[in-house]
């Protein structure tokens, strides 16, 4: 995707925008776990169903030991600086932006260039930056699985409303809290699971009162409809700050935490990605002192066990089995159709999940947002088990379950003839037409993305996302890249451009 492209028409020049998108080791020894509760503050062509994905519930036997989580062989990490620089600011420049991007502790710069001010920089002064400590490292303690991040094969048949409804609570005093809860970790793909015991950790509102909403604010009573507060906000950062650095990790992005009081803690090299992403996202929130308790064995652990016992007996593995194939895709429009390939690789949900999806234009699309009379197209037989807010979903491996097995979203279908949840559709039928509806959209499109056993797939990775011989490539910036296959090679472009037409 490009920011412009002009091109001449026989009396005038025509600009159409056409799309943005969604903001959519060594054995130990056996132990048992100390529970105490913690308080606190048409005729188509069709593509055969992939296998049927079984669910395995809770692997251990109750009375059993708990042994130590399935080890994760170590992760080959950058080789640390270990020399100083100097660096010079520029315009727009704070501390805490320049010591993550050295990857170094704020307090080690401030100490090194003896700051009065650490707020106080001017442009062009010439700071030192020391080398990172290598003897800080973050701890190596496993919170949670990586069947336990995602919402996975583990969430099947989790509803939270009998915990949620199960305490005098804040939480418990909203009308439909546990409805969005379900909403986000369905729209991110984070189990609820693991969102709720964050929640409680970090508020308190699952078993308590939120303290803030005691009295009264100008008189009014708080507002009771979940949907109306903060709820919905809080658990779509938390969702989304989870999701990056669980896909961050897996694509060997991460490999140290700053954190929020710009504390530097270089990663450990043997965590898995679902503690990665614990373990990045409570660095968003909490400085040294706090971001230690929080990701070990009294922290957000502790919290998740008390509601739902020892992670582990959850986890799913391989959750990615190594020999996974993509069964036969077809592109999401009618043949014969050109539509605009308007977004490479980029995000599948928000901007912290794997770049699982591709954007795509109908033709004749009006600049902004209106609903087109074309038709997307399901890419392969397969269950609608999801249709709502813009988003249609269709489980491929006749489970019915949105958590296991091969799914694809079709992101920002009109509510106008789109189709029914239960309808089973093969490759080729019509999903809907596609509009602004759902996420974040500047322009009338289609969103799609894939995800196995709740997992985003990336759209370049080792599956890539063929569709109708296409294969799609990118530039290492989202929303640019290719389409290549059949003998074209097809560039993403925001705006129109008869380049950028591809069709089957």
């Amino acid at each position: 995707m490009k920011l412009y492209k002009l091109f001449p028409g026989s009396f005038f020049i025509l600009l159409i925008i056409l799309t943005s998108c969604v903001q959519p080791f060594p054995e130990k020894e056996s132990w048992t776990l100390d529970v105490t509760p913690m308080v606190n503050s048409q005729t188509n062509t069709s593509t055969p169903l992939p296998q049927k994905t079984p669910f395995l519930p809770a692997t251990r036997e109750p009375g059993k030991p708990m042994h130590s989580p399935t080890p994760d062989l170590p992760k080959v990490m950058p080789t640390m600086r270990s020399q100083e620089e100097t660096y010079l600011v520029q315009m727009n420049d704070s501390l805490n932006l320049i010591a993550r991007r050295y990857g170094v502790d704020m307090n080690a710069i401030v100490s090194a260039n003896q700051l009065a001010n650490p707020n106080y920089l001017e442009i062009g002064q010439a700071l030192v930056i020391p080398p990172p400590d290598l003897d800080a490292k973050a701890p190596a303690f496993k919170i949670i699985p990586d069947s336990e991040l995602v919402y996975g094969p583990s969430g099947v048949g989790f509803n939270p409303h009998d915990l949620i409804y199960s305490f005098d609570s804040y939480l418990s005093s909203l009308e439909h809290s546990d409805e969005v809860v379900l909403q986000i970790a369905k729209d991110y793909s984070v189990n609820p699971r693991v969102l709720l015991a964050i929640l409680e950790y970090s508020t308190g509102w699952v078993t308590g009162p939120n303290l803030e909403l005691e009295k009264p604010i100008n008189g009014q009573e708080p507002e009771k409809d979940a949907w109306k507060t903060g709820l919905v906000t809080i658990l779509s950062r938390m969702a989304n700050s989870l999701n990056w650095g669980y896909y961050a990790w897996k694509a060997n992005n991460l490999s140290y935490f700053v954190l929020s009081d710009g504390s530097y803690f270089p990663a450990d090299e043997t965590i898995n990605a679902g503690t990665a992403a614990v373990q990045y996202w409570a660095g968003t929130i909490y400085g040294k002192g706090n971001w230690l308790n929080a990701i070990s064995e009294n922290g957000i652990y502790k919290t998740y066990s008390y509601f739902f016992g020892f992670p582990f007996d959850y986890a799913y593995e391989p959750l990615i089995p190594a020999d996974l194939t993509q069964p036969e895709f077809i592109l999401p429009f009618q043949r014969g159709v050109a539509w605009s390939f308007t977004g490479g690789p980029h995000p599948g949900w928000d901007d912290g999940s794997a770049w699982a999806a591709l954007d795509f234009a109908p033709p004749g699309s009006p600049m902004g947002c209106a609903v087109s009379g074309d038709w997307v197209t399901a890419m392969a037989d397969g269950l609608i088990v999801r249709s709502e807010y813009g988003a249609v979903v269709q489980d491929l491996d006749g489970d019915g379950y949105e958590q296991t097995g091969w799914t694809i979203l079709y992101m920002h279908i009109a509510y106008w003839e789109r189709v029914a949840e239960g309808t089973f559709l093969k490759a080729g039928e019509m999903i809907g037409h596609p509009s602004c509806e759902g996420g974040y959209s500047t322009g009338t499109h289609l969103h799609i993305a894939r995800k196995y056993n709740g997992e985003w797939i990336d759209s370049v990775g080792d599956i890539p996302f063929v569709m109708s011989g296409f294969q799609p490539q990118s530039d290492g910036i989202a929303y640019n890249g290719y389409l290549v296959g059949n003998g074209v090679f097809i560039e993403a472009w925001e705006f129109y451009s008869p380049a950028s037409l591809v069709q089957h």
